[in-house]
């Protein structure tokens, strides 16, 4: 296909989002099955304009001045791709299976509109109705956490301390110019082509191995400020593909134990062949059982309780960028409500003397600082522990200025860290 082929097929896939409300991948997908004649770097290219197209849908909107899937994509090769004015209009030809011409207005907007006057929530490309959450989270930067939320994410690796250092990861992928991570000790990342791929991890025999594991440097840095040690009873409370509790079993260097759940068991599918691959042996999978208790037996024993609470991921948007024009008013409601329950579920296994240590992928007080409140108000036997002193004690220093200003934990963010955005939050019982 042309390149602008591509952009073709870009708009034509951004309309069937649009039109059935349906997340990109499975527009991606079901495009794919009706265009078979489009090779593996076609399709890679197409969906990567997809992607970017909806990281700047609304600011595309604002600068071309109409909400469609044809502005969007024009947009996104202005805003992500820098392409000027005449760039754009060699892949906007009508000819072949280009796209129509560039209108006369199209022309003027690609020449002289800026963001200079709109909205936080345009000039960001967020949802208008997250305003106000943006708005009580960043204050004026609001905009600019925005923006940095739909920028796209690098490809971050964590080095597996069972089987290999950093270095020697560093080294093994040296072919795909790693650069240690800027703040998790055992953090690699790689850059993403301009193109919006990333590297063919599944092949690459580090991976395949278990020398490295995909986690984001957020995520990394939740499980590293959790400080799980050697001989610790721990809970992976919302376990999912195991990620988190593969970087703790890490931690513990397969000493104590190790047990991961969740509440949806077909979220562990993955778990089984990552603990294979891993080399962590000291981790017990209790899948949920109707209506038994599988988690009994750990009541009041647990020196540690990890919760990476269901949330509405909008710390994760430069991943999903399509998850956060979705995303509605009473999915927040419900994930407050369910985080409200497994932070409850939590207090059941803690021990005198241990920790809870909460987590989310969401940059909204609602999900985060209020929810610890909530919590810290109906338990008196809990208090939060210190952020400074909690992070020069997990050898994290630089996590101080990332101290919350609302309340106990820290916040992390694109913009401020260059993370996703991630809460963490550690709660003592007395």
């Amino acid at each position: 296909m042309t390149p602008a082929a591509r952009v073709s097929a870009a708009i034509e896939v951004l309309t069937d989002i649009e039109t059935r409300r349906r997340p990109a991948a499975d527009a991606m997908k079901d495009w794919g099955l009706t265009h078979r004649f489009a090779g593996s770097g076609d399709r890679a290219a197409i969906s990567a304009l997809v992607y970017d197209s909806l990281r700047r849908k609304s600011s595309s909107a604002w600068l071309m001045g109409e909400a469609t899937p044809r502005a969007e994509a024009i947009g996104a090769l202005k805003q992500t791709r820098g392409l000027d004015l005449e760039a754009i209009a060699t892949l906007l030809t009508g000819e072949g299976h280009a796209p129509p011409p560039l209108t006369e207005v199209e022309r003027e907007r690609l020449s002289t509109a800026t963001l200079a006057g709109a909205p936080a929530h345009v000039a960001g490309d967020f949802p208008e109705w997250l305003a106000p959450q943006f708005e009580a989270a960043f204050g004026a930067e609001a905009a600019e956490e925005g923006r940095a939320l739909a920028d796209r994410a690098p490809v971050d690796l964590r080095a597996n301390r069972l089987k290999a250092t950093r270095e020697k990861a560093l080294a093994a992928l040296a072919h795909l110019n790693p650069e240690p991570a800027p703040l998790s000790p055992v953090g690699l990342r790689i850059a993403i082509r301009p193109d919006g791929r990333g590297p063919a991890l599944a092949a690459e025999p580090s991976y395949v191995k278990g020398l490295v594991e995909v986690q984001d440097e957020g995520s990394q840095l939740a499980a590293l400020l959790s400080e799980a040690k050697p001989g610790m009873q721990v809970l992976d409370l919302c376990a999912g593909a195991g990620g988190k509790t593969l970087a703790l079993a890490a931690m513990m260097d397969n000493h104590g134990q190790i047990y991961a759940t969740d509440d949806d068991g077909r979220r562990l599918t993955p778990i089984f062949d990552r603990l294979a691959r891993s080399g962590a042996r000291n981790v017990q999978v209790r899948a949920p059982k109707g209506a038994a208790d599988v988690l009994a037996d750990l009541a009041g024993r647990c020196d540690l309780v990890m919760i990476d609470a269901p949330c509405t991921g909008s710390g994760a948007w430069r991943r999903n960028p399509d998850a956060k024009w979705r995303m509605r008013p009473g999915a927040l409601e419900q994930r407050i409500k369910d985080q409200d329950e497994t932070l409850e579920s939590a207090a059941r296994f803690v021990k005198p003397g241990g920790r809870i240590v909460y987590v989310t992928c969401s940059v909204l007080r609602a999900e985060n600082e209020d929810r610890v409140a909530a919590f810290l108000a109906a338990h008196d036997d809990f208090l939060p522990v210190d952020a400074a002193a909690q992070a020069r004690s997990a050898g994290l220093a630089p996590l101080v200025e990332r101290a919350s200003p609302f309340g106990p934990g820290f916040r992390l963010s694109p913009r401020t860290t260059g993370t996703d955005g991630f809460y963490v939050a550690t709660l003592a019982r007395m």
